[in-house]
């Protein structure tokens, strides 16, 4: 990687990081000055984020969402945008410290642990020479990024709970917003991702038809993502059918975005497969 990738990752990098501190010291001070700023660092992290990915693009001649590197790059981006767009309807800036740590957490990775030469732009291989490849991403990055605020929002609503339950009315769970806010904020997000993560499913099982002729082999990048799906269509089956709302919802919320992060980090280096490059 060149001086100007390098750089524009590392801000990338620092922008996530330095809102996620700020994020968390609202927490302890609802100081809305903070809130604002921090908002904007994290817009500054999405123009810097999306930059880097550009850049990457242009050296590498292909859209780069082909290796762990670049979907990270992406899916840090799809979980900031995500976060932007909720907060600027929402206008609950508390759930910033229980989202954008995600995002940098994942750039995180990418700094300390990931090996230099997986961050370097390669010649595409044959089965990635695909625009299914493309749509399969980016379908893929944007419904993470809303399972990713559900997450969030389903640790909140636990911690908030269970203050209440224990009649703790001071600390942290005061702060956060009511318990009706956080179901409705993680099943809104969920009711996003999951049309999302079906035509990331759908898309890359085209892309499959394409690069090793069949729609479906069981490969376990392929066998997690529909378990992932399971866990999201089983949230949406018990509160429309069955009426699940609070602490249920909240717990199917986290092992859903769990789900998320196995079938990439878990499937990537754990499990081998037809995704090994991914």
């Amino acid at each position: 990687m060149g001086f100007e990738e390098n750089l524009l990752f590392y801000l990338t990098f620092a922008a996530y990081g330095i809102a996620s501190l700020l994020y968390i010291s609202y927490v302890g001070t609802k100081n809305a000055v903070t809130a604002k700023v921090a908002f904007y660092i994290v817009v500054f992290g999405v123009v810097v984020n999306t930059a880097a990915m550009l850049l990457r693009g242009y050296i590498g001649g292909y859209v780069p969402l082909s290796n762990g590197y670049e979907f990270l790059l992406a899916f840090s981006w799809g979980i900031a945008f995500v976060y932007l767009v909720t907060e600027w309807k929402y206008k609950v800036p508390i759930t910033g410290a229980f989202v954008i740590p995600i995002a940098w957490l994942l750039l995180a990775y990418v700094a300390i642990l990931m090996p230099v030469e997986y961050k370097v732009a390669r010649p595409l291989m044959p089965a990635l020479q695909s625009n299914w490849l493309t749509y399969h991403v980016i379908t893929a990055q944007f419904g993470y990024g809303a399972f990713a605020f559900s997450f969030g929002a389903g640790i909140m609503y636990l911690i908030k709970e269970r203050a209440i339950n224990l009649g703790i009315k001071s600390g942290l769970a005061a702060k956060l917003p009511s318990l009706e806010t956080l179901d409705q904020l993680g099943y809104r997000l969920i009711a996003v991702g999951f049309p999302l993560l079906s035509l990331c499913i759908i898309t890359g099982a085209i892309w499959a038809e394409y690069a090793w002729g069949r729609y479906w082999s069981w490969d376990p990048k392929e066998t997690w993502s529909l378990i992932t799906w399971l866990v999201y269509a089983v949230y949406l089956h018990a509160r429309f059918t069955y009426g699940w709302r609070g602490k249920k919802a909240a717990i199917l919320a986290i092992i859903g975005f769990i789900a998320v992060l196995f079938t990439f980090f878990g499937v990537n280096y754990f499990l081998s497969g037809l995704h090994s490059y991914a």
